[in-house]
C-alpha cells in the first residue's frame, strides 16, 4: 500500500494543518469546519492527479480548446459525522460525483472498552470505480477497516483511496497490515507517533466530531 504523507512538503495545506490542532482557534466551530473542508479540497486535488482523463473538445465564442477532462468522477465516502466537512471540500473539488455515508461509532462496555460498532451505509453501485474513503482521524485503524470492508459490500472498485487528516503511526500500521494493499492507495495529512489508551492521537487534535458538531451524549 503506497503511503503519501502531505505535511513532509511545504505548502499551505501545513497552514490549514496547524490552525484544526490549534485549541484556540478550534473555539469557532466554524473556522474548525472551513479548515477541514480546505484541507479535504487540497487533498482531493492531489488525487486528482492519479485519476485517468480524455481530451475534450470545448468550443469557446473564438474557436475550439482540447483540455483534458475527467473520464469518471470518483465515489466519495466518508464516515459519519465527523467526517462531513473533510467529506464537503471533496465534493467542492469533485462536483459531479456520487456520494456514500458509512455510519460506525465507538462502543463501550462497562469496564471501559470500546469496539467499533458499524450501523448503517448508503451507496451507489462501485464496481470498477474510484472509491475515496475518508476520516479526518486515524487513530487505531479500525474504523477506516470496518469503513472499507463495508463499501466492498457494494462492488469492486477499480481503485480505493483512504483518506485522512491526522493519522497515528500505529493506525498507518493497522491499516496496511489489514487491507489489501494492491489496489489501495493512504494519503495522510500527517502522521502523530503517540496514541492514548484510549485510541485518541496524541498530539493530534481531540475529537474532531465534538469540536466541528458540538458535544454528543455517550449514550446510543
Amino acid at each position: 500500500m503506497l503511503v503519501h504523507n502531505l505535511s513532509e512538503s511545504n505548502s499551505i495545506f501545513n497552514q490549514y494543518l496547524a490552525e484544526i490542532r490549534d485549541e484556540h482557534i478550534q473555539k469557532d466551530p466554524l473556522r474548525f469546519r472551513r479548515n477541514l473542508q480546505r484541507l479535504g479540497e487540497v487533498i482531493a486535488y492531489e488525487i486528482s492527479k492519479t485519476l485517468d482523463y480524455k481530451v475534450t473538445n470545448v468550443k469557446t465564442p473564438l474557436g475550439i480548446a482540447k483540455v483534458p477532462t475527467l473520464t469518471q468522477q470518483p465515489v466519495l465516502s466518508t464516515i459519519l459525522r465527523a467526517g462531513l466537512p473533510v467529506q464537503q471540500g471533496f465534493l467542492n473539488i469533485f462536483d459531479k460525483a456520487e456520494n456514500a455515508f458509512i455510519s460506525a461509532y465507538r462502543k463501550y462496555d462497562e469496564e471501559g472498552e470500546f469496539h467499533i460498532e458499524f450501523e448503517y451505509l448508503a451507496s451507489p453501485d462501485l464496481n470498477e470505480k474510484v472509491v475515496i474513503i475518508s476520516d479526518p482521524m486515524l487513530a487505531s485503524g479500525a474504523s477506516m477497516e470496518i469503513g472499507y470492508k463495508a463499501m466492498l459490500q457494494k462492488g469492486t472498485p477499480s481503485h480505493v483511496h483512504l483518506v485522512a487528516i491526522i493519522a497515528s503511526r500505529k493506525g498507518v500500521e493497522y491499516v496496511r497490515e489489514h487491507i489489501d494493499g494492491s489496489n489501495v492507495t493512504l494519503w495522510v495529512g500527517a502522521i502523530d507517533e503517540e496514541m492514548t489508551v484510549n485510541s485518541y492521537i496524541v498530539p493530534g487534535l481531540g475529537d474532531a466530531g465534538d469540536l466541528a458538531f458540538g458535544p454528543k451524549s455517550d449514550s446510543h
